[in-house]
């Protein structure tokens, strides 16, 4: 038997009689993989789980806690998704997912972490605007940010690159790692403790496929050889997210490399990692000062004097721009989801009486 404890489990709901608890490990197409008590087993979705989900993000993602019909000889079925402690989601507009469910912006990358390892290589690919967004969408996660750096063998110098992440997020820590030497994994071990769980997340080609094979002790995932003549080019081939238990009994939850990261639901994540920025904006004159050229803006007198770093600024009116261009855009979507919840209720509600009324008539009859 398996000690779902070991996966990170808190019992925060008894399972009723009849179901059991498991950790979901993989999804591909419409089955999951669950670890429980009896081991790995296959599950799907059950049928009343899918149709009152209203949007994706009410469906279970690698690293959710959920509850489940055990079927020893065949396929089991997932009834309730619980409570989870920590996300990291970002804004999607693809529409993928069951037909009937709402494509509302917000996609679950994984659940239940600890921590949030932030990889980025020290090549060509490394971007601290990259790693900015990063960190303001993990702000809201639940979940502890760490920036990993890899291939140190590949530079000369990084200090520079570790100062960069420092400057703008001194509360984080930043890690130089090689995959290849094996320089600075052991630091990581602070974070890799039992029943803590990690979330790799980053661009394709940073390294993140090698890394967790060196944390394994083994080769569980494929790796590409660089091209020499592009370091920057990507060399991994994870395809879809996955948990992996490391023989220290830390959990990993590997992700495909994501191209963009659209900031989801992040306001309060801006503010937190911009609080120099929005200190200045209770020093100007007027309460709805725009920064631009109004007299006696803390903002404009911050830049002319050079305590705001122009870069500093421009990062966050960025972040603030396409964080409100998503509010903006998924507005009606949630509107319209609120409608379809009332719909919903009400619909029932009519089904009942008409079946209560049938029920009546067929009993007349009957006398």
């Amino acid at each position: 038997m398996i000690n779902l404890n070991d996966y990170g489990y808190i019992e925060t709901e008894a399972p009723t009689e009849g179901l059991i608890a498991g950790r979901v490990v993989e999804f591909r197409r419409d089955s999951y993989a669950v670890i429980t008590a009896y081991g790995e087993i296959s599950a799907v979705l059950k049928g009343a789980f899918v149709h009152d989900a209203v949007v994706r993000a009410d469906l279970p993602c690698v690293g959710d806690f959920v509850l489940l019909q055990y079927n020893e000889s065949g396929v089991s079925r997932i009834e309730k998704l619980l409570p989870r402690r920590s996300k990291f989601s970002r804004a999607d507009f693809s529409g993928h997912g069951y037909a009937h469910i709402k494509a509302n912006r917000e996609q679950v990358v994984a659940t239940n972490f600890d921590y949030v390892f932030i990889v980025t290589s020290l090549n060509r690919d490394f971007r601290v605007n990259r790693i900015l967004r990063y960190l303001t969408q993990t702000r809201g996660s639940g979940g502890q940010p760490v920036v990993i750096l890899t291939k140190s063998d590949l530079a000369e110098n990084f200090d520079t690159q570790i100062n960069e992440v420092k400057a703008v997020a001194a509360d984080v820590p930043v890690h130089a790692i090689s995959s290849h030497t094996g320089f600075g994994i052991d630091a990581l071990n602070e974070y890799l403790q039992p029943s803590k769980t990690v979330v790799f997340l980053g661009m394709s080609g940073v390294g993140k496929s090698s890394l967790l094979n060196v944390l394994a002790g083994e080769d569980i995932m494929i790796v590409r050889e660089t091209r020499k003549e592009d370091e920057s080019k990507g060399g991994h081939t994870t395809t879809h997210r996955q948990l992996f238990m490391l023989p220290s009994g830390a959990m990993i939850i590997d992700t495909p490399g994501m191209r963009e990261l659209g900031l989801y639901d992040a306001e309060e994540s801006i503010s937190a990692g911009f609080s120099d920025v929005e200190d200045l904006f209770a020093k100007c004159r007027f309460k709805d000062c725009q920064h631009q050229s109004e007299p006696n803006c803390a903002v404009q007198e911050a830049l002319a004097n050079g305590t705001l770093p122009n870069s500093r600024w421009e990062q966050y009116q960025n972040q603030s721009r396409e964080n409100k261009y998503f509010e903006n855009k998924t507005a009606f979507i949630r509107e319209r989801t609120e409608m379809y919840k009332a719909w919903k209720k009400n619909h029932k509600g009519e089904q009942k009486a008409a079946r209560k009324l049938g029920s009546k008539k067929n009993n007349k009859y009957v006398k």
